[in-house]
């Protein structure tokens, strides 16, 4: 059914579709209306037989949903920022234990400084954690790549994180098609645990392990992630039969059939590079754009395929390896294998800073006329960054950086939400 929806609102009708049978709920800003949406369905009755648990903070939410799953329920929560760094530890046992939880993350800025915008640093904090990592491109693959999700992480018996931007999806309204629960569940069906803790059949969950066989644990795991770049396919391809429409997979090419220049990128900056690349095209710039859905595991061998006869390729991401430079870019580059074409690490959108078309074309005409471009910070304003090194190489109390720069642009500290 299509609808004028929330994004937050389309993904927990999405979620309610899947039959989750404990939901835990901490709110923290920009997820908190996808559980708001979840505990509505809850209390109105159109989700039954769900158990809607609010716990005291982001690690307890985790934590009840490994205790959830591990009893054989379908388990779900959200998180985002630095709820996802309060919950790290129980990030890391949900997928050590195998235990097939689904989460949102609403992706948002780390601090310090306190940013409550979209980037994708959370993401990027948990990309070894052994999680699956799925990136929605829109509101309508965020409710689809949920729908996926559960199937996946059941298939595996591992957690699977589906990244959606936050304010830039979560919030935006628009049309959206919620399919009805006999479509779904003819995609989905009901969940039988791999592993569960039964009274009657005592077993030990999450026991100690040395070094005899810490390795091979860890091997598996591994091998499950790369099992998942052959079911990620496949479940895309039995998706599109199912609802009629293509959504997830690994990577998805845009006019790339003679580029010379291909943008690479995850999320919804995806629809203004397509906007640029439209442009371009019909100024005869041969370009066009990879966007990755699955960032764990990460499809080498797939975009590899996707960049090859490109001359040269920019990777565009909303995170910051500080001390190195680009995340996604350093990916790129380990399946490019150190040949090919030229890979430019363009830093863009940190803490919601708008991603306009002109500064992204600018950068795409530079690309070409400077191919000594290393890691480029998009609309970077370098008189605000001289002025604070200034100041810092000459007082030894210099004050702390955030504020500084906030005073420089006259701009008033405000409190997050």
């Amino acid at each position: 059914m299509l609808k004028q929806i929330e994004g937050s609102q389309a993904m927990a009708e999405a979620i309610a579709l899947c039959r989750p049978e404990v939901v835990c709920a901490y709110p923290i800003t920009p997820q908190t209306h996808i559980v708001e949406g979840l505990g509505a369905l809850v209390k109105s009755g159109r989700l039954k037989t769900c158990e809607y648990i609010n716990v005291e903070s982001e690690f307890a939410a985790l934590s009840v949903a490994i205790g959830a799953s591990a009893a054989g329920a379908r388990a779900y929560t959200a998180t985002a920022s630095q709820g996802l760094l309060f919950m790290a530890e129980a990030v890391y046992n949900a997928s050590g234990l195998g235990l097939p939880i689904v989460m949102t993350l609403g992706n948002r800025a780390i601090g310090a400084p306190i940013n409550i915008w979209n980037d994708h640093s959370d993401a990027m904090s948990m990309r070894d954690s052994g999680w699956i990592q799925l990136f929605a491109e829109t509101n309508q693959e965020a409710v689809d790549l949920h729908i996926q999700a559960f199937r996946l992480a059941e298939r595996l018996s591992l957690p699977v994180m589906v990244c959606v931007d936050g304010f830039i999806l979560t919030h935006a309204v628009e049309r959206v098609d919620i399919p009805d629960q006999e479509t779904v569940d003819a995609f989905l069906p009901p969940y039988e645990p791999v592993q569960v803790l039964d009274p009657k059949e005592p077993v030990s969950l999450g026991a100690m392990v040395g070094p005899e066989a810490f390795t091979e644990v860890r091997y598996l795991e591994h091998h499950k992630q790369m099992r998942a770049l052959e079911i990620i396919p496949e479940l895309s391809a039995e998706f599109k039969g199912i609802f009629g429409r293509e959504s997830g997979g690994l990577v998805r090419s845009y006019r790339t059939e003679d580029a010379e220049t291909i943008v690479v990128a995850m999320g919804s900056v995806v629809g203004t590079i397509k906007d640029v690349v439209d442009e371009r095209r019909a100024q005869g710039d041969r370009i066009g754009v990879v966007s990755i859905c699955s960032f764990r595991p990460f499809p080498q061998e797939q975009l590899r395929e996707a960049l090859a006869g490109a001359s040269r390729v920019v990777v565009l991401e909303k995170a910051l390896a500080v001390g190195m430079g680009g995340i996604l870019a350093g990916q790129v580059q380990m399946a490019l294998g150190g040949h090919g074409p030229k890979v430019y690490t363009l830093i863009a959108g940190l803490g919601g800073r708008p991603i306009l078309k002109t500064s992204l074309s600018a950068f795409l005409d530079k690309v070409v006329a400077d191919p000594h471009l290393d890691v480029h910070f998009l609309d970077l304003k370098h008189d605000v960054v001289e002025r604070e090194l200034e100041r810092a190489a000459h007082l030894r109390r210099s004050g702390p950086t955030a504020e500084n720069v906030l005073k420089q642009l006259g701009t008033v500290m405000s409190s997050p939400v």
